[in-house]
């Protein structure tokens, strides 16, 4: 059985556009959340792009007593990483997929679609991004970590190995550490990508300098 496509806000900064950007929100948030920095960020010199910001399903979070919220995958232990959902990852990366594939059908080129995230959105995003078989424009992952981290070596592309990826990240985090997407950086870096990193005065957020910082990294990777 065919799995659904997602629900999601979409926004066109202009006709007919010849570029695309999936964006997912953090856990416990949906779609709308990112949906008001598009107009702050400075996007000028981009062609006309579109915007998705699809809404998580609805799952018990073990980490909240179970209690039901949108999340793209079960999050089991406050450390991320020692107990994984990986069930719950692949699904929403199939998910994901299926967005990819609907912009394509649409006209827009695979390496013409940025993938981005924050938090959980941001794991999605490099869940997604390095397993792709066909080069992307960009991964932009804001405040979150490289999940499944053992499987990445085996399963990642490289159609992807040369793809900008934009890592930024809160210094006072208290939800994902600082440490943690340091350690996925590195490891990135490790096997040969190329990571631009920010890190800014703030907790599990964005700031202003970051949305600066963003929009930068937009019009150089969609210009």
């Amino acid at each position: 059985m065919t799995t659904p496509l997602l629900e999601a806000i979409q926004i066109e900064t202009g006709p007919n556009p010849t570029a695309s950007v999936i964006w997912m929100h953090g856990l416990g948030a949906d779609g709308g959340d990112f949906v008001p920095i598009v107009r702050e960020m400075n996007l000028s010199g981009c062609p006309p792009i579109r915007f998705i910001f699809p809404h998580a399903p609805m799952m018990p979070v073990t980490i909240n007593n179970g209690y039901v919220m949108p999340a793209w995958y079960d999050l089991l232990g406050v450390d991320l990483v020692s107990r994984q959902d990986e069930a719950g990852l692949r699904k929403s990366q199939t998910s994901i997929e299926q967005l990819i594939a609907q912009e394509k059908s649409r006209g827009i080129a695979s390496d013409r679609i940025v993938i981005a995230g924050f938090s959980q959105g941001c794991a999605m995003t490099l869940q997604v991004g390095l397993r792709q078989p066909e080069k992307l424009a960009g991964l932009l992952c804001l405040s979150g970590y490289v999940p499944l981290q053992t499987t990445v070596t085996t399963e990642r592309q490289h159609a992807n190995q040369d793809t900008p990826i934009f890592m930024a990240h809160g210094r006072a985090d208290p939800i994902v550490p600082i440490d943690r997407a340091e350690k996925s950086r590195d490891f990135l870096t490790s096997l040969g990508y190329t990571v631009e990193w920010h890190e800014y005065a703030m907790q599990h957020s964005v700031c202003p300098e970051e949305v600066d910082d963003m929009g930068k990294w937009f019009r150089k990777v969609l210009a």
